[in-house]
């Protein structure tokens, strides 16, 4: 999924429209143009929370798959789309991740899964793409945006090419029913609101 983008301090590169003049000089990618599916073997989709104010909780999901068309020519007319097994998830620690499968979090067994499907997508320098899309959680839909950065191609020992990203989205978890919380004799709550989702991604030519 990498037809995302980074977010950029050069307000004019950020807000020219794809492809005139102005934009940062993109490699020719138009030889790329094709369908693709994540290679979950080498791909890694993780998250991080605050933990009781003062630290971070990190996790991934190990069971996943998703697609993606890459027009090289027309970035705007390339798309993806991302399925991910919520009961897959791990934080490191198994009482932790059982609770995070009950109703209190996922609720995985009348949810079992996360997904998400780009509406647009733009790009926003040479190797940086932003990726808006419809991502469902617990049953809830909302529109978040991916800036993801174009890492490279290459055509491995076996003959396969490859494409590689890696970005990431701030979501807030209220907004997908996940609202659990506890609060701290110190104040303030034991879980922070905002989840960084990270994507680390190697995709081959379907």
């Amino acid at each position: 999924m990498g037809l995302f983008s980074r977010k950029t301090d050069d307000v004019e590169t950020a807000t020219t429209a794809l492809g005139a003049p102005g934009t940062s000089a993109a490699p020719d990618l138009a030889h790329l143009t094709g369908d693709y599916t994540i290679d979950t073997t080498h791909s890694r989709v993780g998250f991080s929370v605050r933990h009781a104010m003062v630290t971070n909780v990190r996790g991934e999901f190990a069971d996943y798959h998703g697609k993606l068309h890459l027009d090289g020519s027309d970035p705007a007319a390339s798309t993806a789309e991302l399925v991910i097994q919520v009961g897959s998830i791990d934080t490191g620690n198994e009482q932790r991740d059982g609770h995070l499968r009950t109703g209190d979090f996922f609720a995985v067994e009348t949810h079992p899964e996360i997904t998400f499907r780009s509406t647009s997508a733009d790009r926003v320098d040479a190797d940086n793409y932003r990726l808006t899309g419809d991502l469902t959680i617990k049953g809830a839909t909302r529109p978040v945006v991916l800036d993801l950065e174009f890492t490279g191609s290459a055509t491995d020992p076996y003959g396969i090419q490859r494409l590689g990203f890696e970005g990431s989205t701030t979501v807030d978890r209220t907004d997908f029913g996940l609202s659990y919380n506890a609060a701290l004799e110190t104040g303030g709550v034991l879980i922070g609101e905002k989840v960084k989702l990270s994507f680390d991604i190697s995709a081959v030519r379907a």
